[in-house]
């Protein structure tokens, strides 16, 4: 029996993933500023992969100084949950307050960068105003438009 049981071969798992490269950080945070621009808020603009990691970040001139970590900390957050930040600040005001003790920006202004269905990286604003920042994070978020789904790297 040992020896039956020590020459079955084992077959590895593995998954295709998706994830946002450089080059689509730069035409999101593009995004971003030229919507922020358009709407004469300046904003903090991180764009970060699925793990929640920066890979593109811009401080636009005018923006307060301090908007800088939560512009990084909503795009860690929708990234790491892959939700908007808008939901999370909704659970909170209804009462879900483990999200408070739990490091997350619980701020509106963070959506995740879908390729179809799957999340592949976040995008975070701070500026003027959370309404402000959902519409340019809503804005940037939607800039690679539709990809098809094997495009990206793996």
């Amino acid at each position: 029996m040992l020896a039956t049981v020590s020459c079955l071969s084992v077959w590895a798992q593995t998954i295709n993933v998706t994830t946002l490269d450089q080059a689509g950080a730069q035409m999101v945070l593009q995004a971003a500023k030229a919507s922020a621009q358009r709407r004469h808020a300046p904003s903090a603009i991180a764009v970060v992969d699925p793990a929640g990691d920066l890979l593109a970040f811009e401080r636009m001139d005018g923006v307060r100084p301090a908007s800088a970590d939560p512009a990084i900390g909503k795009a860690r957050t929708v990234a790491r949950l892959q939700r908007p930040t808008a939901e999370i600040e909704d659970n909170i005001n209804r009462g879900g307050t483990a999200f408070v003790t739990a490091n997350i920006a619980a701020l509106r202004g963070g959506m995740p960068v879908r390729v179809g269905s799957e999340v592949v990286g976040a995008v975070g604003i701070a500026g003027l105003s959370n309404e402000t920042d959902v519409d340019i994070a809503n804005t940037a978020a939607a800039a690679l438009g539709p990809l098809p789904e094997t495009a990206g790297h793996h």
